[in-house]
């Protein structure tokens, strides 16, 4: 049986997001990208991200001078993940519940809706008919 990712550290998942949105990266470049929304150290960086080395969630490619660095786990696994673990915590499992409330206390636009409307017909129609690929395989940003 395959062993479940780690969930990251809030930290941890700053850095996959440089990582994720710049590809692969030295230490370096990962520092800087975080201090240009607070104050962080390289070496606190580069600590942590040996820490996520140990735990599997980057791989790091030790060739030349500099070491590079590239996410271990991809961002749609970790978003659900992240996403299953709070729901359950947060909601008692119920995706209802979360809607409700996402919906409930924001101004969605008619695009959003649009969206919305989009994915649960495609949601219906995958429920349906099990074979056809799952909604959320074409949703933006998949």
């Amino acid at each position: 049986m395959a062993k479940a990712p780690p969930k990251p550290t809030d930290s941890e998942l700053e850095i996959l997001q440089v990582l994720w949105q710049h590809g692969p990266a030295t230490v370096r470049l990962v520092n800087e990208q975080l201090s240009q929304n607070r104050e962080v150290g390289y070496t606190t960086t580069l600590k942590i991200m040996q820490l996520m080395l140990e735990k599997g969630l980057v791989q790091r490619d030790d060739e030349g001078r500099s070491h590079i660095y590239r996410a271990a786990v991809r961002e749609q696994d970790t978003q659900g993940l992240l996403l299953d673990r709070f729901v359950e915590a947060t909601f008692g499992g119920s995706a209802l519940k979360l809607v409700m409330q996402a919906l409930g206390h924001r101004r969605t636009s008619p695009d959003e809706l649009a969206q919305i409307r989009r994915l649960l017909n495609d949601i219906e129609i995958q429920n349906a008919n099990p074979s056809t690929p799952k909604a959320d395989d074409n949703a933006p940003g998949a």
